[in-house]
């Protein structure tokens, strides 16, 4: 029996990004409200789900019999709005970030596990099939002895205003770096430059030391001729590209070996590697509705949402004294 098949879902903010949540919830039988302040977006949430009941009022939401609400509000609520949800014993998905600072991610998360609430946040690479491919890869050994990540997340636009490209594009590689390393780097070095906007980056470098010697870099603008979303992992023995442009999955016969102390390059064919066809989205909605059910923790839990936090503070500080290693310790 489907344990999720009863479930009640309130979607909060059905704009930009919260009508595909209103979409997915609504295809998987689980909604039951949308709520936003707009009446032009109220109107559109009720074509996509003509059975939900539409609201303005988050108390009507928070007072509601839904077991779960959903938050794709702009990131400046998400604090305010995830605080009132689990005050009010609703488990709660909210979109990236989890909140602004670290501090006040931590006290979202002592705040759920006060009231034994799912608090799941929504980075949502981390459930597309082929992160979770490369990520059986890499711990079957197929890459060899992982030496170097790097990751470009670029377009033209969608510019923000409330955020910066660090906080906006970044939070998807950096969970899934952090994912895929197993751990939180030492250091972190971030420059940047504000161009269309006073003090809002619009571009960013990232860089991320771990304590096993291995380094990754993050890129990320908004002000790009063109769409670039590419993930590539290099090994001792393969190494590995995700473009999330063309949907392919690239595992390179590729690495470099020493000859009487000449580093010789072996260059060898690129093989495509099928992964499932799922839609991301709608994987991370049924893991919320399974984490409902199951009262057992998501994969993108609030806990791992403070490491994000911690990479992106750090970041930040960095980008703030232009480009200045900022240490983290250790985690124990």
């Amino acid at each position: 029996m489907d344990q999720t098949k009863n479930i009640r879902i309130a979607v909060i903010g059905s704009g930009y990004w919260g009508k595909n949540l209103v979409r997915n919830f609504e295809a998987l039988g689980s909604l039951s409200m949308v709520c936003d302040a707009d009446p032009n977006i109220r109107a559109l949430a009720q074509t996509l789900a003509p059975q939900a009941q539409i609201v303005a009022d988050l108390d009507q939401v928070l007072a509601s019999d839904v077991a779960g609400v959903v938050i794709a509000t702009p990131a400046e609520t998400h604090y305010e709005i995830t605080c009132r949800a689990l005050e009010a014993g609703k488990d709660v998905m909210v979109e990236k970030p989890l909140a602004l600072t670290y501090a006040q991610g931590s006290r979202l998360v002592e705040r759920a596990q006060a009231n034994s609430r799912i608090l799941m946040v929504g980075h949502v690479l981390e459930y597309h099939p082929a992160i979770r491919k490369l990520r059986t890869l890499m711990e079957q050994g197929q890459l060899g002895k992982i030496q170097y990540l790097y990751s470009n997340r670029l377009s033209l636009g969608k510019i923000r205003r409330e955020e910066n490209i660090l906080w906006s594009f970044a939070p998807h590689d950096v969970a899934v770096i952090l994912r895929l390393m197993g751990a939180l780097p030492f250091q972190v070095i971030a420059c940047g430059g504000s161009y269309i906007q006073p003090n809002i980056a619009d571009v960013t470098v990232t860089n991320l030391l771990f304590d096993n010697g291995v380094r990754a870099h993050l890129y990320v603008s908004w002000l790009h001729p063109f769409k670039e979303q590419r993930l590539v992992v290099i090994g001792s023995e393969r190494m590995a590209s995700f473009d999330d442009v063309a949907k392919q999955l690239t595992l390179f016969d590729q690495h470099v070996e020493i000859h009487q102390g000449q580093p010789i390059p072996i260059k060898g064919a690129g093989e495509q590697v099928p992964f499932d066809a799922d839609e991301p989205l709608r994987i991370e909605c049924e893991a919320f509705l399974a984490a409902i059910a199951t009262r057992r923790a998501p994969l993108t839990d609030g806990v791992s949402a403070l490491r994000v936090l911690k990479v992106l503070e750090a970041a930040q500080r960095s980008l703030g004294t232009n480009g200045m290693a900022v240490n983290l310790p250790l985690e124990a």
